[in-house]
């Protein structure tokens, strides 16, 4: 008989991102499940038939298989066995905190143009779950969906002035403070916005999320010390707020082409 593996892989705010693998096959009879959060689950492997009150689907590897809470449905395998998936499961209050309507229409969403980059860092997650924000990958992914859907409020018009101002306080609080851990919730509640709007806001002042523009400083100041300092390399990337010297590496040289001790060594 199949069974079904859930391995939780991060928790956040509201949220949790699960390695969700199944082994059920056209032997397996399907029966009635009921979703308890909000789902949004990314297929990497296999495929499966998936019915809801919204209507069914053949899922695939690159489609996104949509939950909505206390709904019931039914996952069948009639067409061959096992299927895994990055599954988020997200709390009715993460999207009401950001005034979002956390219901969806459909059962799921295809494999699309606009859900791509997001599929890649699902099966990333899956594969080297390391080198993965999370927290920024629950926010991203949501957001993503519901702009898909026509059920995100975002919009191309430029920052609101007092918007632009807590971006700009963030910013400085976030060059004052590259050792410390800055979370998508710690930022957010700073700039007293809610996660998607400080998201959208952020990248509209800045054209990066908030990840990529941490990353970024953080790897600048990194290389200033390399250049100007003789802590250890691994003194260097903990004080500048990696935690892990292997992501450090792969960070640093995908930034500069080179290792951080290379980097120390090569003349300007």
């Amino acid at each position: 008989m199949g069974k079904i593996a859930t391995h939780i892989l991060a928790r956040g705010n509201g949220w949790s991102a699960g390695d969700v693998m199944c082994t059920a096959g056209p032997q397996d009879r399907p029966f009635e499940e009921q979703h308890g959060s909000i789902s949004i689950a990314v297929v990497v492997e296999g495929s499966f038939q998936y019915r809801s009150p919204y209507g069914s689907a053949v899922m695939s590897p690159g489609s996104l298989l949509l939950g909505n809470f206390g709904q019931c449905f039914e996952c069948a395998h009639e067409h061959g066995t096992g299927d895994r998936c990055l599954a988020f499961y997200y709390t009715p209050e993460f999207f009401e905190r950001a005034h979002l309507e956390g219901r969806f229409p459909v059962p799921c969403i295809p494999s699309t143009r606009a859900l791509t980059p997001w599929v890649v860092q699902a099966r990333l997650g899956i594969l080297m779950p390391a080198r993965v924000v999370f927290e920024a990958l629950a926010y991203g992914l949501a957001g993503a969906v519901l702009q898909v859907l026509g059920k995100s409020r975002e919009s191309s018009r430029t920052p609101a002035p007092a918007d632009e101002r807590r971006i700009s306080a963030t910013l400085r609080f976030i060059e004052a403070n590259l050792g410390e851990p800055l979370s998508l919730q710690r930022l957010a509640s700073d700039a007293n916005m809610s996660e998607f709007h400080f998201l959208r806001v952020f990248r509209q002042v800045t054209g990066a999320t908030p990840h990529q523009y941490i990353l970024r400083s953080r790897l600048r100041e990194a290389a200033l010390r390399l250049r100007t300092r003789s802590d250890e390399v691994f003194e260097i990337a903990l004080d500048t707020g990696f935690r892990d010297l292997s992501n450090f590496n792969h960070a640093f040289r995908a930034e500069f082409g080179v290792n951080p001790a290379r980097f120390r060594g090569k003349r300007p």
